[in-house]
């Protein structure tokens, strides 16, 4: 227990410390003045309140609400509707505002899930760890390979399947023309385009098929893009077993069943 919650009057101060994939980093106090703790500056404004903060050494899952108010300098509707925010990491801790970061009170950490925007404000849902155990324990059978292109499970080295090109032209929305052509036919199908700067900087767009030096994308990006935009293109895969065989030689990692019969296999005959 730390020392600052022995005394009658206590200087105790709520945190809570945000951290999104794309590498921002924001800190909110429930105090009346900004609080910095290590190196990073925890803001009075706008407020930030947690619901009901419970602990427990059982499986249930562990979830509690967090509201606050949108501003356009920390957390706005267009970053929410954007998608900046989901799966972004909350640490949630006491401190003492006379010592700010002396003797932390871990309270609560987790990731954001459900997030939703009303007037000024915004609800969000944090998922603790034990959410989880929420998670399917053994795959289910599928036609098509289970895993990631590159994971850990699939193993193809990405090296060289990562390119950092330049958008030379806006054809529409979707249409994009790049400084250079790929390196097969349609290889950055079913892959990930990353923005690497403008507005769209951090965002990810899916790729539904390539030619050449075009690439087409499944939805438009949030912000309109703009020629001299640096991206980055990781390859893509349609998750079949002819694909992992005779283009990336990894049949043996393949992470499906495509020869298990199906519920359809009495139809296949005739009189069945």
């Amino acid at each position: 227990m730390p020392a600052w919650l022995d005394p009658a009057l206590i200087s105790m101060a709520l945190c809570w410390r945000l951290d999104r994939r794309d590498g921002v980093a924001l800190g909110f106090t429930t105090h009346d003045q900004d609080l910095s703790i290590g190196g990073l500056s925890y803001r009075a404004a706008p407020g930030m309140l947690p619901s009901a903060i419970s602990v427990s050494d059982g499986f249930d899952v562990d979830t509690l609400d967090v509201s606050g108010a949108l501003t356009d300098d920390a957390i706005s509707a267009t970053d929410l509707a954007e998608g900046r925010w989901d799966g972004a990491r909350l640490r949630i801790f006491g401190t003492s505002w006379e010592r700010p970061g002396a003797d932390m009170l871990p309270l609560a950490r987790g990731e954001l899930g459900d997030v939703g925007v009303r007037g000024a404000s915004f609800t969000a849902e944090m998922r603790g760890p034990t959410a989880m155990l929420e998670r399917p324990v053994v795959d289910q059978t599928s036609p098509e390979c289970r895993a990631e292109l590159g994971d850990r499970r699939c193993r193809v080295n990405m090296a060289g399947r990562r390119r950092h090109l330049t958008i030379v032209e806006i054809i529409d929305e979707t249409t994009l023309r790049l400084d250079e052509g790929e390196a097969s036919a349609n290889a950055y199908a079913y892959g990930r385009l990353r923005w690497g700067d403008g507005g769209n900087c951090g965002l990810t767009s899916a790729i539904l098929s390539s030619e050449g030096a075009t690439v087409v994308l499944r939805d438009a990006a949030p912000r309109a893009a703009v020629a001299g935009t640096r991206v980055e293109l990781s390859e893509g895969c349609d998750k079949s077993f002819d694909t992992c065989r005779s283009r990336f030689a990894n049949a043996a990692n393949f992470r499906g069943e495509p020869h298990l019969p199906g519920n359809d296999l009495l139809t296949r005959y005739p009189g069945a």
